[in-house]
């Protein structure tokens, strides 16, 4: 979708020639931006090609090597978070950290928090001030309810009020819509534009394609720590920008390769969890990929999680190869077969202060243990074959997962699980936050592995992704398993209505 470009203002935010290294490692060699007053400018690249480091850069987070920066035509260099703060720049991440027992008023004001004439603090103006704040950005939020409990959609909207207060001149959302539903996306939208029309300059840092080309006005195309492109959202393709991000034309973002399927692998029978999934019956063979699809909150992730003995249910069976798995027993899953890469990979499927060597071989440490002790030999030994075999992008098995791009973290969680060898591989969200290059590699593994006969159950609420891979798609709503489709039936069409309605499309 094309959008009929804008006026912009004067520049805001320049970065010139600005670089960046950690060691040997260089993060970024040559990246250059220009973002104007009035515009909502997007930044893109592969996981990797230095969006991140440069955000850092501009925030105060870390210190340039080399290059220039500008705020307002003004020389500027930053040594810490709060200078660059009150020099106007706010970055909203995807997950908000707020103060989960101080109040939606009390985490905008924090530091900050104006005072009385006998000194005490104003609560009053402070939630005065914060009303005002979500009433321009035509949101509901209460300053006094605590911030424990809150949406991340809520979340980021009192990040960016905080920004408002502070009077942020330019505003970076780094992958804000990862974990929102399609309604909080619109609302989440709807206040970027009006940042916008205030004359904010607003970076928006985003995987998702139909988000970028709907929202901003220009785009700028990191590669390699490099500056790429820039242009007039007007003026690209999505083929274009695709191309110019990985430096090769991905002509094949799905390559299902076809797989002989089997015998029943995993059965999962009359599966229920009061209040949260009912009379869950499904079965996944040898060589087939079972996509799980529905809404946010249909229940898919903890369908996922109960099966694999994470969370509990009441009744119904779980069998894997005909043999049945015990409830809450992710020890015996695994011991029978079962590997699961959970949807957050940072909170459940990563030790982030952890070496990559350390999270590749976790799944099997006592296979490597020799007399009851594990050497860094063994160790790197086991991982290299897997980060090699997945092309995880690193210089050494010794740095720390934390460091890593989100497609390399993510293919360091599918090393550690496939070191196990396992007959069913449960996979929820397999390309969140992943750049459109990895995603193809993430595809094509999961394309291969199911080619040699593993069972696969993958969770995705991208749509594309579940009709380009899976052979078969059950359909979640509510707890509720409302039809499942046949990779030859299976449409947009009718996987969202059955999304969407209690009983699909009779067949």
């Amino acid at each position: 979708m094309s959008i009929t470009p804008r006026e912009n203002g004067p520049a805001v935010l320049e970065l010139r020639d600005v670089s960046k290294s950690f060691g040997q490692v260089v993060a970024l060699a040559s990246a250059d931006l220009t973002v104007e007053g009035g515009s909502i400018h997007a930044l893109v690249g592969e996981n990797g090609a230095g969006k991140s480091t440069l955000v850092k850069i501009v925030a105060g987070l870390y210190q340039r090597d080399r290059g220039d920066v500008l705020l307002r035509g003004e020389s500027v260099d930053f040594t810490t978070t709060a200078q660059a703060k009150e020099a106007g720049i706010a970055v909203i991440y995807q997950e908000p950290t707020l103060f989960p027992d101080l109040s939606v008023m009390e985490n905008m004001f924090m530091g900050r928090q104006p005072t009385d004439r006998f000194g005490r603090i104003d609560r009053k103006a402070m939630r005065a001030a914060a009303n005002d704040v979500f009433n321009r950005l035509a949101v509901r939020i209460d300053p006094d309810r605590p911030a424990e409990g809150l949406s991340i959609a809520d979340q980021q909207i009192i990040e960016i009020g905080k920004a408002i207060l502070l009077n942020a001149r330019v505003l970076i959302m780094d992958e804000p819509t990862a974990a929102l539903s399609g309604v909080e996306v619109d609302r989440l939208f709807a206040v970027t534009r009006s940042l916008r029309d205030e004359g904010r300059a607003v970076v928006f840092i985003s995987h998702r394609f139909d988000e970028v080309f709907s929202l901003c006005d220009r785009i700028t195309v990191m590669r390699d720590g490099r500056f790429v492109s820039v242009d007039a959202i007007a003026d690209v393709t999505e083929d274009e920008i695709v191309r110019r991000m990985v430096g090769r034309d991905v002509s094949e973002l799905f390559p299902k390769q076809e797989a002989s399927i089997g015998d029943v692998v995993l059965e999962v029978s009359g599966l229920s969890s009061a209040g949260v999934f009912d009379d869950i019956n499904f079965t996944v063979r040898s060589g087939e990929i079972v996509g799980l699809a529905g809404l946010v909150g249909a229940g898919r992730s903890e369908i996922a999680r109960a099966i694999f003995g994470v969370d509990h249910y009441d009744t119904g069976t779980v069998a894997l190869g005909g043999r049945r798995v015990p409830r809450r027993n992710p020890g015996m899953a695994m011991s029978l077969g079962f590997a699961f890469v959970p949807e957050d990979r940072r909170k459940q499927g990563l030790i982030l202060e952890s070496s990559v060597a350390r999270n590749a071989t976790l799944a099997i440490r006592r296979q490597l243990t020799k007399f009851g002790l594990l050497t860094s030999r063994s160790e790197n030994a086991s991982a290299r074959i897997w980060a090699t075999r997945l092309q995880v992008k690193s210089s050494a098995l010794d740095t720390l997962a934390g460091t890593l791009s989100g497609g390399n973290q993510q293919k360091v969680v599918l090393s550690k699980w496939l070191a196990t060898d396992p007959r069913l591989l449960i996979i929820d969200e397999p390309t969140r936050g992943i750049d459109v290059g990895t995603k193809a590699e993430v595809h094509r593994l999961i394309s291969e592995l199911a080619g040699r006969g593993m069972a696969i159950l993958m969770i995705s609420s991208e749509l594309p992704e579940v009709l380009g891979m899976a052979d078969r798609v059950v359909v979640v709503r509510e707890g509720r398993i409302t039809d499942q489709i046949s990779r030859a039936d299976a449409t947009a069409e009718n996987v969202m209505y059955a999304a969407t309605h209690a009983e699909g499309i009779s067949r």
